[in-house]
């Protein structure tokens, strides 16, 4: 088993502005998250959001804190939302297995106790999507399956946007101390999301791109609204959004992506719209 863990500085608005595309990619987009026996995740000093995926194949593989945490358990001080993203597996907390189906979601809260990962098929492994952030008190452990999500429908086809927004690991589902995860299903035919853009100073986020065609990618849209930049993504990658940033996209092909949130207000609609005719 391998673990991996990068340290990402926070980065301001207005050196953003002087990035070119191999900067704009070294300090935003996460890749290589997914792959076999192994945990890869990303430390972002932006409100201290931990992005990552395991891919358990031929072991079993141990959530252990990296370095940068210095703790006896990669819960001791931060709570942890799980969305499966490939075949079906378990996360196994505190020795007790939690089985996760495709899109089905885990909250576990903070608590001294090992985390660990398992597919039930080696041929068709789990591909745990996870991210964390820093909690302030000791909550439970929840499953989430989609029947249990505040469902929202939005967008339409004529505007290239009709969507599902399945909120998984919010406040009315579980008791999450600030992370909020939830994942937006594009329809065939449909390509943009979170448009209009908008933004939230309280808060930062992280975008997961999957289900995406390999011959596809999507075009990822940050920066602040008067200067905007774009990132090139593709499947089962992930960006960084900062709390000045817009975050939408547009892509050759519909898609599915896990939006993940925690800073200052848990308030999912709290945020600062963009008009598309603003954007610069």
């Amino acid at each position: 088993m391998k673990i991996h863990c990068q340290v990402r500085q926070a980065s301001g608005n207005r050196d953003a502005k002087q990035y070119d595309t191999a900067r704009l990619r070294e300090e935003y987009l996460v890749e290589n998250l997914m792959v076999a026996d192994e945990i890869n995740m990303v430390y972002s000093m932006f409100d201290r959001i931990i992005a990552g995926g395991a891919v358990p194949v031929h072991e079993e593989l141990l959530l252990s804190p990296p370095p940068i945490l210095r703790a006896e358990y990669f819960t001791s001080r931060r709570e942890v939302g799980i969305i499966n993203v490939g075949g079906p597996g378990t996360v196994v907390v505190g020795g007790t297995g939690y089985p996760l189906a495709f899109k089905e979601a885990l909250y576990v809260g903070r608590g001294d106790r090992p985390v660990s990962f398992c597919s039930d098929d080696p041929a068709c492994p789990a591909h745990f999507y996870f991210c964390s952030a820093t909690a302030h008190r000791e909550t439970a452990v929840k499953k989430v399956t989609r029947q249990d999500a505040v469902v929202m429908h939005l967008g339409s086809l004529e505007e290239s946007n009709e969507r599902t927004i399945n909120r998984l690991l919010v406040k009315e589902v579980v008791p999450c101390c600030q992370l909020q995860m939830g994942m937006t299903e594009l329809a065939p035919g449909s390509t943009w999301n979170t448009m209009p853009a908008h933004t939230h100073d309280r808060r930062m986020e992280v975008y997961f791109y999957f289900e995406l065609p390999s011959d596809a990618a999507v075009c990822h849209f940050m920066g602040e609204p008067q200067e905007t930049r774009h990132i090139w993504m593709h499947d089962e990658q992930a960006v960084i959004s900062p709390q000045w940033s817009i975050h939408a996209a547009c892509a050759t092909h519909n898609y599915t992506f896990i939006w993940a949130m925690c800073g200052e207000n848990d308030d999912y609609n709290d945020m600062d719209g963009c008009a598309a005719t603003d954007l610069r």
